[in-house]
C-alpha cells in the first residue's frame, strides 16, 4: 500500500464514527509521519492460525474497539445467515492482558446490540474453559480475547464454533467475506445488559469435573507423593489449574507466588511463554529449594504448557513440545482401553515430530496430520465422527485430551503430566527414563525450532521474498544429504525429486515448505500466523540400542541439526 492510500485511509478515522479521542489521535499520528503512522494503518489485521493478534491502538492494523467491533458485527451477521430464525447465542471470555476486559464488554455489547444473547464470564478464564463452555451451554459460536504468549503491548480475537473449536474452511472464509463488507458505520456499539449472563464459578466447576474425568488416567496410585511446583506466568491458568490438581488428588501442589497475580505487564519475564526456559526460571529456582518432582508453567491465556522433570542426574530438565506430546501420548494409549474404543486415532501437526506416526504404528492406531493449529485437530474430531479421538498435540508445548474441549488444553494436559509421574513414581522410574524408553522403542528422534524475527513492513516483505527463493530456487541437498521430496502446501503438491512425479496433498492450502532428506531429516519453513516471525522446524532421527546411550546418540543429532541449520544459512 502507499503513502497516498494509507494517508486516505487514516483520514477516515478523522471523522464519524469514530469517537473524538480517537479521532484527535489519528490526527496527531498523520501529522506525524511517523513509523508508528503508517505501521497502523498500511493493512487491515489478519486473522492467522490463532485468530487475530495485533498490537493495541488506533488504526485498521491495530487491536481496538473500532477493529474488534467490525470483526463482531459481521460474526453477528454471519450467525442470522448461517443459522436463520434461531436464538443465537455466543460465549465470551478473555484473558489477563491489557484493554481485555474492557474490549470483551464491547464485544458483548455489540452481541447484545444484534439481539444475540451472550454468557460473558465475569472474569478472566483460560481459553480451554471457553472452548469447552461453546459445546456445554449449546452455542452457536465463541470469542475468546487473548493475544497467547505475544508480548505485552499485544491483545488477539479469537472465534469458536459450534464444536467448540477455531472456525475452519468453509465457515472461516465466509466470515472473513462478511467482516470485510462491514463498515465501520454498521457497528452497533449500544447493547442489552439484560441479553448478557455472567458466568462464574458454576461454569468453573463443570469444566474441572470433565478435567479431571478425562486426564486422571494412572489408575491407583499415591498421588500425594508428587511434589508440583505451578506457575500461571501471571496468567489465567492460576483460576482454575491449581482446583483441578487438587480435585484429582494432588495436595502437594507449590505455586510461584511471584507470578501468581494475573498483570498484562507479565514483569517477572521477558516472555510469558512456556518454551522459553527463561520464563520458568523462578519455577525451577523453587523446584529445586523444594526438591520437588516436576515443573508446570502455562502461557497467559492457559492453552500452552511447559514442563520439566528430573533427568537421571537429578537436574531438572525442560521437555519440548514434541517430547512433551510423544510422552503423554504414549502414556494416555497404554492407560486406555483401546478394544472399548471406535476406530481409534491421535491427532498431530504436519510441523510436529514424525515418530507420532511411529507411536501410532506401535499401538495399531491411526494418526492423523492437520497444518499448523489446534483448529485443524479439531476438525478431525468433527469430520471423523465414528472415530474415537484419543489425545493429541504439537510441537508448540499444545496438547489436548480427549475431545471434551476441541482446543489445546494446558489444564488437562497439566493432569495428564502429573499423572504420568505419579505412574512412573509407582513404577520405581521416572518420565524421563519413560521418555527414554520410548526412544529405544521407535527410534530417537531431535526435533529444533529456529524463528527469525522480521518486524514491520519491511520484516513481512522480507519474509515474503525468503519463501519466494525457498520455492523458486530450492536446494537439492542440505548438509550433504539430497533432498527427497518436497512438500509445497501452498501449491498442494508433493514432489519427488528423483523421479519428478507429483502427488496431491489432501490438505487446505497453506504458506509451507517441507524438505525431506535421503536419511530421513525433516526441514519445514514456514511463517508465523500470529507473530512478525519465519519459522524453521528441523527432525532428525538416530537408532537408540540403550537408554544408557541416549546422552551420546543425542550429541549426534544436534550436531547433525547445526549442520543443517549452517547449510540453509539460517541464523
Amino acid at each position: 500500500m502507499d503513502k497516498e492510500h494509507i494517508l486516505k485511509v487514516a483520514q477516515a478515522w478523522t471523522q464519524a464514527p469514530f469517537d473524538a479521542q480517537t479521532i484527535a489521535t489519528t490526527q496527531q499520528l498523520i501529522d506525524s509521519q511517523s513509523d508508528e503512522y503508517l505501521e497502523s494503518f498500511y493493512k487491515d489485521l489478519e486473522f492467522g492460525t490463532g485468530g487475530m493478534r495485533g498490537i493495541m491502538g488506533i488504526g485498521t492494523n491495530r487491536i481496538n474497539k473500532y477493529t474488534l467491533g467490525k470483526n463482531t458485527q459481521g460474526l453477528a451477521t454471519y450467525l442470522k445467515t448461517s443459522f436463520p430464525g434461531e436464538q443465537l447465542k455466543v460465549a465470551i471470555a478473555y484473558d489477563c492482558r491489557h484493554n481485555s476486559k474492557e474490549l470483551a464488554q464491547v464485544v458483548a455489547q455489540v452481541l447484545s446490540a444484534n439481539d444475540i444473547q451472550v454468557l460473558l464470564f465475569e472474569d478472566l478464564r483460560p481459553t480451554p474453559l471457553l472452548s469447552y463452555t461453546v459445546k456445554a451451554r449449546n452455542c452457536h459460536a465463541g470469542i475468546v480475547l487473548t493475544a497467547s504468549h505475544n508480548p505485552p503491548e499485544y491483545n488477539g480475537y479469537k472465534v469458536y464454533w459450534q464444536d467448540g473449536g477455531q472456525l475452519v474452511p468453509p465457515q472461516d472464509k465466509e466470515l472473513l467475506q462478511t467482516i470485510n463488507d462491514t463498515q465501520f458505520a454498521d457497528i452497533k456499539f449500544d447493547g442489552d445488559n439484560d441479553t448478557i449472563e455472567l458466568l462464574g464459578d458454576d461454569a468453573d466447576a463443570a469444566f474441572i469435573k470433565d478435567s479431571v474425568k478425562a486426564g486422571k488416567v494412572a489408575g491407583d496410585v499415591d498421588r500425594s507423593k508428587v511434589k508440583v511446583v505451578f506457575t500461571s506466568l501471571h496468567g489465567t491458568s492460576i483460576t482454575i489449574l491449581p482446583d483441578t490438581l487438587e480435585a484429582a488428588g494432588y495436595t502437594d501442589v507449590n505455586i510461584v507466588q511471584e507470578q501468581a497475580k494475573p498483570d498484562g505487564d507479565f514483569p517477572t519475564v521477558e516472555s510469558p511463554n512456556p518454551e522459553e526456559p527463561e520464563a520458568l526460571a523462578l519455577a525451577v529456582q523453587l523446584a529445586n529449594k523444594i526438591h520437588a518432582d516436576i515443573v508446570i508453567g502455562t502461557d497467559p491465556d492457559s492453552d500452552r504448557l511447559g514442563i520439566a522433570v528430573r533427568d537421571n542426574d537429578h537436574k531438572l530438565l525442560l521437555l519440548n513440545g514434541n517430547q512433551t506430546m510423544i510422552a503423554m501420548t504414549a502414556f494416555l494409549l497404554e492407560q486406555t482401553e483401546l478394544t472399548n474404543k471406535k476406530d481409534p486415532f491421535i491427532g498431530s501437526t504436519i510441523v510436529s515430530t514424525p515418530m507420532m506416526k511411529d507411536l501410532a504404528a506401535g499401538f495399531n492406531v491411526e494418526c492423523k496430520e492437520g497444518l499448523t493449529g489446534f483448529k485443524w485437530i479439531a476438525q478431525m474430531i468433527q469430520n471423523h465422527p465414528n472415530q474415537d479421538f484419543i489425545g493429541g498435540g504439537e510441537e508448540s508445548f499444545g496438547y489436548m485430551v480427549g475431545d471434551f474441549v476441541r482446543d489445546k488444553d494446558a489444564v488437562t494436559a497439566s493432569l495428564l503430566a502429573c499423572e504420568l509421574l505419579a505412574f512412573a513414581k509407582a513404577k520405581k522410574t521416572t518420565p524421563y527414563n519413560y521418555l527414554l524408553e520410548l526412544y529405544v522403542k521407535y527410534g530417537c528422534y531431535q526435533e529444533r525450532l529456529v524463528s527469525l524475527v522480521k518486524k514491520g513492513i519491511s520484516g513481512a516483505q522480507e519474509i515474503k521474498q525468503m519463501m519466494i527463493e525457498l520455492r523458486d530456487n530450492p536446494p537439492q541437498e542440505i548438509a550433504g544429504f539430497k533432498v527427497s521430496r518436497i512438500e509445497d502446501y501452498q501449491s498442494g503438491s508433493s514432489l519427488n525429486t528423483a523421479t519428478g512425479n507429483k502427488e496431491n496433498i489432501e490438505l487446505p492450502s497453506s504458506n509451507v515448505l517441507i524438505f525431506y532428506l535421503e536419511n530421513g531429516s525433516k526441514i519445514a519453513a514456514r511463517p508465523s500466523g500470529t507473530e512478525p516471525k519465519i519459522k524453521f522446524y528441523i527432525s532428525v532421527k538416530e537408532e537408540l540400542d540403550h537408554a544408557d546411550n541416549y546422552d551420546v546418540v543425542k550429541s549426534q543429532l544436534d550436531q547433525q541439526i547445526d549442520a543443517i541449520l549452517n547449510s540453509l544459512q539460517v541464523n
